[in-house]
């Protein structure tokens, strides 16, 4: 009996599972990078089909690597202010190194390293990590969650007749409802 054993297992052992889940992660991750110069690049940014049990299961890990770099987004902005202008490895960098501000600024970049790393072995894929630091998170800066979608497709994948479903990014692609025209009862 499966009890409390939460998951589908997806027709692979349990390594397959988590590694057909990173790579289905970091993929999503992957199509809002500009693509221009790429052999494959993404038909729509932010958006991935694959089948409606898979794009289920690869959403909470989606949420959670989103919600990880929203969190260090304060920690990063306060880093930020406290770096010097100076370019690495000049005199003014190195004295920059020896005095208490960099004592300071390395214990406020420490938790951004750290979710760096978290989200790292989340997704396995250092370009994947970097999109979601510094384009999807300042995105979803003011968005508590829900940051994914799951459109199931109407269309069966040709070959076994899985359901496919579209995995996206919420705030790309959002439909906007218009108001139409008010009607007027003037009589001719």
């Amino acid at each position: 009996m499966r009890h409390r054993r939460r998951g589908r297992k997806l027709g692979r052992n349990p390594s397959h599972q988590r590694a057909l889940l990173r790579n289905l992660a970091s993929a999503l991750m992957l199509t809002e990078r500009d693509a221009e110069l790429d052999d494959n690049p993404p038909k729509v940014k932010g958006r991935i089909v694959t089948t409606l049990s898979k794009a289920k299961e690869v959403r909470p890990l989606v949420e959670r690597c989103i919600t990880i770099a929203r969190r260090a987004l304060s920690h990063q902005e306060a880093a930020d202010r406290l770096e010097p202008d100076a370019e690495r490895n000049s005199q003014q960098w190195r004295t920059w190194r020896q005095s208490e501000q960099w004592q300071e600024w390395n214990r406020t970049i420490a938790p951004v390293v750290a979710a760096r790393r978290r989200a790292l072995r989340l997704l396995g894929n250092k370009q994947a990590v970097r999109i979601l630091f510094e384009e999807i998170a300042p995105r979803f800066e003011d968005r508590p969650g829900g940051y994914t979608r799951v459109l199931r497709l109407a269309e069966p994948r040709l070959g076994d007749a899985g359901d496919r479903a579209i995995l996206e990014l919420v705030g790309t692609h959002d439909r906007h409802r218009r108001k139409g025209p008010k009607p007027s009862f003037e009589a001719d």
